[in-house]
């Protein structure tokens, strides 16, 4: 095995901080004439080492509580989770057959990925201080002490989370880059009180936030039918380029417009013995993810790419080339591994398919192809999550059937070897698998969601038997004592082009069967996320006030294959807002829901969708709740970061060559229609989506006579993760929606 790829910093302190790659690599071949040019990466995070503690467990602990996220050390003795007892989700730390479980991190800043290094000594977590979308990366001893920031602690810089080198010397880190000059992002934005209903201020340009640059070409949305790229043939056009170590490199994908910045990923020694060696960059990208290294460190599996044109890179550390591309399902960024040899790579992908499937690919010693194949796969059920452990010697697959997860082990066949088998499916005691956590001596730990439960960590065993973990809360402590969960059912019904739709109807208990009752038709977000059956503190609240909940599934959501969740690009969103108006005359048609005490609310794209439905439809419904919603792509995209902007254009639209499209589809250019009243919701600190969408919605609202309020959260992002927060919320929300969906008039 080359020394120089055992670990790959070695001697990375000798590499110039902002020279890509490791000392000693091959001189790269000459770029294309037409290649674009690269910027400087993202600056090399400097580790920052915080107050040595062990902190202290918490005085009050919540008895409702959820654990999530689960990431065993290597004995699989010992499980490090991500937990909300405290009323914030911090890092704890438990034995896997024990009660005791500790904080490991006592901050406020709540939590959202975590992962155990493959030797023991570090766990590796993201934190989000002020629940915003700026992150950082920490690691900490399992005895809690030693932490420190590895990426992500400069003012307004970002970190997320990538996979450990194999022998847990180095995390991969993507750290994001600052927008170029005259286009900085300034944080969360509020309207001035005397802007208009557009965003501009007397005297202005334009809309508040950064003006897009030119570009030339069309606006890329739908690529139906394109061939999976391999190797270095076929590549998209280069608008963008991934610039590798060494300066190589395949052209990247036409992302839409670039306002400045981009990703970078690095590999960091948390023991800060070594200077972070650059992996990959990419100006304006959308997403850029390290999620395996080949036991020698030669090869590295990227997932890049804007939300439904997903990738997966092998890249080549050594010669800085890109070896093999495929497209990727979108969802769960952990897309795949490496075999232990590195000749085959595993990955989660629907390309060329409706759902997602096990596809192998066989590698040859440089990297490149030679083959692909379809190991398992399931007809009208997508693979929703993939985990492997380090020797790959078998598969973790959870399957998304309709909404309900079915879990499944299955061996791994080497290189020369046939299919995969034998496979093992467990029963398991509730309905949804949200995280897996391989065992390298077998077994797993899996994080469990269900309608009548709140987030837990089950083991199971080499046998695959299920047993919760003793610090995971009961399932009865789902809820306080008295009114106990409802367990939803699931409905279909057609939209009136003939699309059909899913969804899962909650009915209010002590509800009449035979008569109508006030309904509220809820909306995820995404759009590609999916309703599950997994309990809801807001659907229990609404509930507890008489009100009956439909939560569908309108197109563009994930779960019933490439082609729904592809039926709402373009001029398609219309159709998606008509979805909600014909899921909403399903139930009522059903006799469930009275025509004249309709709800709509939901958070994010569901926010959007909220504030369009009731612009579209403004005789349908007699109320709704709007959170953390777009009300205007303009003004959404001159204030969102960089790289969601990224995603957003390959999803909604280009803001300049779409530009009238988007205008049509903003809930503001039909403001003039409003009749209902409405409540938005929004964190302080949303950069994903500014404060300022509410703001404008609700005022344009007053202006017009409708009743309307905003609730602005504090120490809240784009999520809301605290759960003094969470509970004002859902009863801020109910209330609003027993105030107008009362008695019919």
């Amino acid at each position: 095995m080359p020394l120089e790829h055992t670990n790959p910093l070695r001697h990375a302190h000798e590499t110039p901080r902002g020279t890509p790659g490791p000392p000693g690599a091959a001189a790269p071949p000459a770029e294309p004439a037409a290649a674009a040019p690269a910027s400087a990466p993202a600056p090399a995070p400097a580790p920052v080492r915080m107050s040595g503690h062990r902190a202290a467990d918490p005085p009050t602990l919540l008895t409702a509580h959820g654990c999530w996220y689960p990431s065993a050390d290597p004995t699989g003795e010992h499980v490090a989770f991500i937990c909300d007892r405290a009323g914030v989700p911090q890092l704890w730390s438990g034995p896997a057959r024990g009660v005791e479980a500790h904080v490991l991190d006592g901050d406020p800043d709540p939590v959202t990925e975590v992962s155990w290094s493959p030797d023991g000594r570090w766990i590796a977590y993201t934190s989000a201080p002020g629940g915003g979308e700026h992150t950082r990366v920490l690691v900490v001893r399992p005895d809690g002490t030693g932490r420190r920031v590895l990426a992500g602690a400069e003012p307004g810089s970002s970190a997320h989370l990538g996979c450990w080198t194999h022998d847990g010397t180095a995390l991969a880190v993507t750290v994001a880059q600052p927008s170029a000059a005259g286009s900085e992002h300034s944080g969360p934005g509020h309207l001035p009180p005397d802007a208009d209903a557009d965003g501009a201020t007397p005297g202005g340009t334009g809309p508040t936030g950064p003006v897009w640059p030119g570009r030339d070409g069309p606006a890329t949305l739908l690529e139906r039918g394109a061939a999976p790229r391999t190797g270095r043939r076929n590549p998209a056009p280069a608008v963008h380029r991934a610039v590798l170590p060494g300066g190589g490199g395949a052209p990247a994908a036409d992302l839409g417009p670039a306002p400045g910045g981009g990703l970078a990923a690095y590999l960091v020694d948390p023991d800060g013995a070594a200077a972070p060696a650059l992996l990959v960059n990419e100006e304006g990208a959308a997403s850029l993810r390290v999620c395996d290294m080949s036991a020698d460190g030669r090869f590295a599996l990227v997932r890049r790419g804007p939300r439904g044109r997903r990738e997966a890179l092998v890249l080549d550390t050594a010669t800085a080339r890109t070896t093999f591309a495929l497209h990727v399902a979108d969802g769960d960024p952990w897309i795949g591994r490496f075999s232990a040899d590195a000749r085959t790579l595993w990955l989660r992908s629907d390309a060329e398919r409706e759902f997602a499937a096990l596809v192998r690919v066989r590698l040859d010693e440089d990297g490149m192809s030679q083959g692909l194949s379809v190991a398992a796969e399931r007809e009208g059920s997508a693979l929703d999550l993939l985990s492997l452990p380090d020797h790959a010697r078998w598969a973790l697959l959870a399957w998304n059937a309709h909404g309900a997860s079915e879990l499944e082990s299955v061996g791994l066949p080497g290189p020369a070897d046939g299919d995969v088998g034998p496979r093992h499916q467990p029963v398991l005691p509730h309905e949804v698998v949200t995280r897996i956590a391989p065992v390298e001596r077998g077994g797993l730990f899996a994080a469990l969601s269900g309608s009548r439960r709140r987030p837990g960590v089950w083991e199971l065993d080499e046998a695959l038997v299920p047993a919760r973990a003793a610090w995971s809360a009961r399932d009865e402590d789902a809820v306080p004592p008295g009114r106990p969960p409802v367990r939803p059912v699931p409905l279909r019904c057609e939209a009136r082009d003939g699309l059909v739709l899913g969804g899962w109807y909650y009915r209010a208990p002590e509800q009449d069967p035979g008569r109508p009752a006030p309904c509220v038709i809820h909306l995820h977000g995404g759009p590609e996320e999916q309703e599950r059956p997994v309990f809801s503190p807001l659907y229990h609240e609404l509930l507890g006030r008489g009100l009956d909940v439909f939560a569908p599934d309108v197109r563009g959501s994930s779960g019933w294959g490439r082609s729904f969740v592809d039926a709402d690009l373009g001029a398609g969103r219309f159709a998606a807002i008509d979805d909600v108006a014909d899921c909403a005359a399903h139930v009522v048609s059903l006799g469930y829901a009275d025509p004249l005490r309709l709800g709509v609310m939901g958070r994010s794209y569901g926010g959007y969708l909220t504030m369009a439905s009731l612009v579209w439809h403004p005789a349908l419904f007699r109320a709704g709740v709007a959170v953390c919603g777009m009300s205007d792509f303009a003004t959404f995209f001159a204030g969102t970061e960089p790289w969601i902007a990224q995603s957003a254009a390959a999803k909604y639209g280009h803001p300049l060559h779409d530009r009238e499209l988007l205008r049509a589809l903003s809930p503001m250019s039909r403001i003039d229609q409003l009749r209902a009243p409405v409540l938005a919701v929004h964190g302080e600190h949303d950069t994903n989506v500014p404060p300022t969408e509410s703001e404008q919605f609700v005022r344009a609202a007053r202006d017009r006579g409708v009743p309307a309020r905003q609730l602005t959260l504090r120490n809240e992002g784009h999520d809301f993760l605290r759960a003094d927060n969470r509970r004002l919320y859902r009863r801020a929300a109910a209330d609003w929606l027993e105030q107008h969906l009362g008695p019919a008039p």
